[in-house]
């Protein structure tokens, strides 16, 4: 008669010579290996777990960069918005933009809180502000100003 299984198992396990010690051994470690695998197919869905983009809000920016002289739209002025956590550091992403011809930018899914925006244009000076997003959509207007005339005495 041969082995009896139950489980996947082997109960009989003296029909083999095997000792009650083994078979309570083998068991152990398939258990183990069972427990150990259910746990490594488990883990992707934990390792991820984030706030999902229901929970947050976000909104949307829209950013006109002008010069400050007469209004005229800057063209392909860099903007940049980083985050600000709540320590008030900066957080090393980024978010980089170009204006159009018009001098418009817009930058979508920025979380609610504090931004910081700068404005890189040649020319002009860089412009920086912190802005607080608690609002779906945020308008901003940037004047943009020329450097002041610089001081020397070779002049």
């Amino acid at each position: 008669m041969g082995p009896v299984f139950k489980w996947g198992f082997q109960i009989a396990c003296r029909t083999y010579g095997i000792g009650c010690k083994m078979c309570t051994a083998m068991i152990i470690q398939r258990l183990t290996r069972v427990c150990l695998f259910v746990l490594l197919l488990s883990l992707p869905g934990f390792a991820g777990q984030k706030i999902s983009p229901t929970d947050q809000k976000t909104a949307s920016i829209g950013l006109t960069v002008v010069k400050d002289a007469n209004g005229k739209p800057v063209k392909n002025a860099e903007v940049v918005l980083h985050l600000i956590n709540n320590h008030g550091k900066q957080m090393q992403e980024g978010l980089e933009l170009k204006t159009h011809d018009d001098g418009k930018a817009e930058a979508t899914g920025i979380p609610y809180g504090k931004v910081r925006i700068q404005v890189i244009a040649p020319g002009f000076k860089t412009h920086g502000e912190d802005v607080n997003v608690d609002q779906p959509n945020i308008a901003i207007t940037i004047k943009m100003q020329k450097p002041a005339e610089q001081l020397s005495i070779y002049k």
